[in-house]
């Protein structure tokens, strides 16, 4: 039998819920063979992953729904165990013990015997790249490098089949990629065949098919080229230098009709269409491009993009030369008794207003650090950052004002309604009486939180908790937005509609400053600054980096290719 894992009519219903959470889904995968499992949050992709690996029943149990091996991993839970490995969303590493002794901790659950041990750790810590970092506290370190460790403590066992809850879930391009080398080097050593669950669309070409799910069903199965002709003469290009790119974007929406989505692409917007009628019909001049895999996950989706109208920010204060915020020389030391760390060295930028300024960077560059510098929340060792022409250190008060926050984890109180920490965030910014409740009724319809409104906020969908988040950034109507990471695993159609909401307050002048590991979204960014190593390697527009790397091989770069060369290059001058 070639087939490592089948299944049939399997179906899913949890206590109390009217409807299965998964519905007759069938599939396999053959042994060797690497699979991505893509779809929107409460599509069932975690549930799934945990009914195969038996830590959930199915409804029809008794049909034997799940085959891995040719056994049911209810009925034969000991032998599956052996033959697979499971890495949840959020992996049980322990931060107080070092790299070695969480695998000498999972080594004792998995009853690997102590003699087998060292071979077997230094096998998997040179494996991954982590052999230096052995004795490092894992709290230290970065996240890709967290992600790492947990897939070496999955890896113990040499399994048969390895599921993977989104293992790349908030980390950047090179770590992603070392991840999917770790993953290949198992594939062709042992055979093994993988599924791997993702919100980065961008890696599925990296898989031998995909399985897409929505609302817990099974809606395509396949692979990513065929995906993509399925979109041929659906997705253009469109330019007009009679708008700027934000107008463009909102004007297009406004009038062409069947959009499933639009976007900004450097000096372009991307469009893609339900039909060809629909791009025939359109108002604007298309360019043809071609289709992208991510084209077709919003059209079987079903997603239709949205405008959205934003408020001119609270307060309109002239600054020189149109600049909002202003990082000089801002620099970050960190000092223990032995040595000192530099987490970030001389960041130098400007940000106009309404303009959206990325910062990207590895896990670990200091964009983090970076950002709490700028909001205050740390002190710099050396340097100084302005929101609005004020030093934000020597007047703490009228800056935070003017600015708002959304974290890379979300600043919410879980034990708190939707509707509490509305009435709790608006009370911490000032806002009272009339202008208070209009504000909170403002919020509530243009987010769409009237459904949740007294739902405490642990229990929200992701996307929910994002829409509530960003809606707390922006309730006192800031004129700066800092957005840390704000999109981290977060659904396409979900992120797209963020996007919208983005572009509509930069185009009212708010100007925003954000980091992510998408590059996708980095696209979206007028600029982009890149940190690595605490400093800041280029600063320029999308377009502009992926020219820089233009060549005979590779004439049409993407982001990430752009991204992972700059990194590349700087590792050249590092080592020299």
């Amino acid at each position: 039998m070639n087939d490592i894992l089948k299944v049939k009519n399997l179906y899913k219903t949890f206590n109390g819920a009217k409807e299965p959470s998964l519905f007759d889904i069938s599939l396999n995968l053959k042994k060797g063979e690497k699979a991505a499992l893509i779809g929107p949050d409460g599509s069932g992709k975690t549930t799934f992953l945990r009914l195969l690996s038996g830590l959930l029943f199915p409804d029809n149990i008794k049909n034997d729904p799940v085959l891995i091996n040719n056994l049911s991993p209810y009925k034969k839970r000991g032998e599956i165990k052996k033959i697979i490995g499971y890495m949840p969303q959020k992996f049980g590493l322990y931060e107080d013990l070092t790299v070695t002794e969480n695998l000498e901790f999972y080594a004792g659950l998995k009853n690997i015997d102590k003699e087998k041990r060292a071979s077997l750790f230094f096998e998997l810590l040179n494996f991954s790249g982590l052999l230096e970092f052995k004795e490092r506290l894992t709290k230290k370190l970065s996240g890709g490098m967290k992600q790492k460790l947990g897939l070496c403590c999955v890896l113990l066992t040499a399994p048969k089949l390895l599921l993977l809850d989104e293992p790349s879930v908030g980390v950047d391009p090179v770590s992603r990629k070392e991840l999917m080398k770790i993953t290949d080097k198992l594939i062709k050593e042992n055979d093994t065949s993988v599924i791997w669950a993702t919100s980065y669309l961008d890696e599925a070409k990296y898989f031998d098919k995909v399985f897409l799910f929505s609302k817990g069903r099974k809606i395509y199965e396949g692979t990513v080229e065929n995906a993509k002709i399925v979109m041929d003469g659906l997705t253009y290009k469109i330019k007009d230098d009679k708008f700027d790119k934000r107008t463009l974007l909102n004007e297009i929406v406004k009038k062409d009709k069947g959009l499933i989505d639009a976007v900004i692409e450097g000096n372009y917007i991307k469009v893609v269409y339900e039909n060809k009628n629909f791009a025939e019909k359109s108002n604007f001049n298309l360019i043809k491009t071609p289709p992208l895999f991510e084209d077709f996950v919003m059209s079987a989706l079903n997603s239709k993009i949205k405008s959205y109208e934003e408020k001119k920010p609270e307060f309109n204060i002239k600054t020189k030369d149109n600049i909002s915020i202003k990082a000089n020389n801002l620099t970050k030391i960190y000092k223990t008794k032995n040595k000192e760390f530099i987490a970030a060295k001389n960041i130098d930028f400007e940000v106009k207003k309404g303009e959206i300024f990325g910062l990207l960077g590895p896990n670990g560059a200091g964009k983090s650090t970076t950002f709490k510098m700028l909001c205050s929340l740390i002190k710099p060792s050396f340097g100084t950052c302005e929101i609005m022409g004020l030093n934000i250190n020597k007047n703490p008060v009228e800056t935070k004002k003017l600015f708002g926050y959304m974290a890379q984890k979300f600043s919410l109180f879980g034990n708190l309604s939707v509707k509490q920490n509305l009435d709790f965030f608006s009370g911490v910014y000032g806002l009272f009486g009339k202008k208070k409740k209009e504000r909170i009724e403002y919020l509530i319809e243009s987010f769409e939180l009237k459904n949740y409104l007294f739902e405490k906020t642990d229990n929200l969908p992701l996307g929910f908790k994002q829409r509530l988040s960003l809606s707390l950034a922006v309730i006192h109507n800031p004129c700066v937005l800092f957005l840390d990471e704000p999109t981290s695993g977060v659904d396409p159609v979900t992120r797209r509609d963020f996007w919208m909401r983005i572009n509509a307050l930069a185009k009212n002048k708010v100007s925003i400053l954000v980091t992510t590991h998408f590059m996708d979204e980095a696209q979206f960014c007028d600029r982009i600054a890149l940190v690595y190593k605490g400093k800041i390697l280029k600063k320029d527009t999308p377009d502009n980096l992926k020219n820089s790397i233009k060549s005979k091989s590779n004439p049409n770069p993407s982001m990430e290719d752009a991204f992972i060369e700059i990194i590349k290059e700087a590792d050249k001058k590092y080592d020299e």
